[in-house]
């Protein structure tokens, strides 16, 4: 009998025995393919707006949002827009169109259009939709600064703007080396602004070089009152690598400042070409600025961990240090490195992937101009990854 007990045992759990393998590997497979889905959706670019959780909720000083609606309000407001600086302002950006009109609609197939709005874009429409945006920020929040596009001198670059100037400027602005070429762009235009300036002293103009995606969201012309001794300005956040990033540059634009700036840049062109000449087409120039200031004996890196202001003389420039957080705010480090998105935000600057959600703001904000809610917009959305 108990032999034929131990048989009977040995029979039923004998399917048991067979199944096991075959149940590990199917759930092996599903959680595999899982991770698969998970990684796909985290990549994954959106062709319209996606709103998530906004970062920052319940911390101090940070935009607090229920949806697209701000609970509390960002330090700026639309009645007090005007520059308080008391000098002119101008922000200076690197652009052109490459190898095609902007008129040539041969390339309009379903494949390579975006809508935004009620609004298709081909490739360069984009573009200079980008651009156009940029420009529509810095005129509604700073209406008496200027616009200065710079440009290869090969471009059929136009722009109709008020208060907006393209200067051609002599280089290489093919892809690969665009980021040296800006570097250089930037010089000439200092050094044309010093002869400009000798023959003027009494005109100051102060300039703020960025990307042509940001979007101005404060008046920056308080940097230069409350600031008076810096002669340029850099922002800085808490990265290890790259502390430094070129998007946002301001000199002061007196004699001394231009002509500091100008030197500094050149210092900077130098090194670029000599220790990051390989990263030519992008991450070159940011490498470049922190090998400048890093390279400073007396230079104590660990302020870049504090989201505080402070200046620094860096080989005879007076160099203003402002946090990324305020003045160069992005989208997917307010979710993480800056926990939201501060009250005194300035400068909100598309990186990558988030070129749509420059112009959904953009339309948001002409139809409400409510900065804080279109702000809400901005934080709710910056984890998405867009089609452009």
């Amino acid at each position: 009998m108990r032999l034929t007990s131990g048989w009977r045992r040995f029979l039923i759990l004998l399917p048991l025995v067979c199944f096991l393998p075959y149940f590990f590997s199917v759930r092996e497979l599903h959680q595999s393919r899982t991770s698969t889905d998970l990684r796909a959706n985290k990549s994954k670019k959106f062709d319209h707006l996606v709103l998530g959780l906004p970062a920052g909720q319940g911390l101090p000083n940070r935009l607090q949002c229920q949806g697209t609606k701000a609970l509390n309000k960002t330090h700026f407001s639309i009645s007090s827009h005007v520059s308080s600086s008391g000098d002119n302002i101008a922000f200076v950006t690197v652009f052109t169109i490459y190898n095609s009109s902007l008129n040539d609609r041969s390339d309009d197939k379903s494949s390579n259009l975006v809508v935004i709005g009620n609004t298709s874009y081909n490739k360069e429409e984009k573009s200079m939709a980008i651009l156009n945006t940029f420009i529509s920020f810095i005129q509604a929040t700073m209406p008496r600064s200027n616009v200065v596009i710079l440009t290869d001198t090969a471009s059929d670059l136009s722009i109709n703007r008020n208060g907006v100037t393209v200067y051609p400027i002599q280089g290489e602005y093919s892809r690969d080396k665009l980021m040296l070429q800006r570097i250089k762009s930037y010089i000439a235009f200092l050094e044309a602004r010093l002869q400009e300036f000798s023959q003027r002293p009494g005109d100051i103009n102060h300039y703020i070089f960025t990307d042509s995606d940001i979007a101005v969201v404060g008046d920056l012309g308080h940097i230069f009152r409350d600031f008076p001794n810096f002669h340029l300005a850099l922002t800085f956040r808490n990265n290890k690598d790259q502390p430094l990033n070129s998007g946002f540059i301001a000199v002061r634009g007196t004699a001394d400042g231009i002509l500091r700036a100008k030197i500094f840049l050149q210092e900077v062109l130098k090194v670029y070409k000599s220790k990051y000449i390989k990263a030519s087409r992008m991450l070159g120039d940011q490498l470049a600025l922190a090998w400048v200031v890093k390279s400073l004996p007396s230079f104590d890196s660990r302020r870049f961990s504090k989201a505080k202001a402070f200046q620094e003389d860096v080989d005879g420039a007076s160099v203003l240090f402002l946090p990324c957080a305020i003045y160069n705010w992005t989208p997917p480090e307010g979710a993480g490195q800056f926990h939201g998105m501060p009250l005194d935000v300035k400068v909100v600057h598309f990186k990558g992937s988030r070129k749509r959600l420059m112009l959904e703001s953009w339309n948001f904000f002409s139809s409400f101009s409510d900065i804080s809610d279109m702000l809400c917009l901005v934080l709710c959305s910056g984890r998405t990854k867009y089609d452009f």
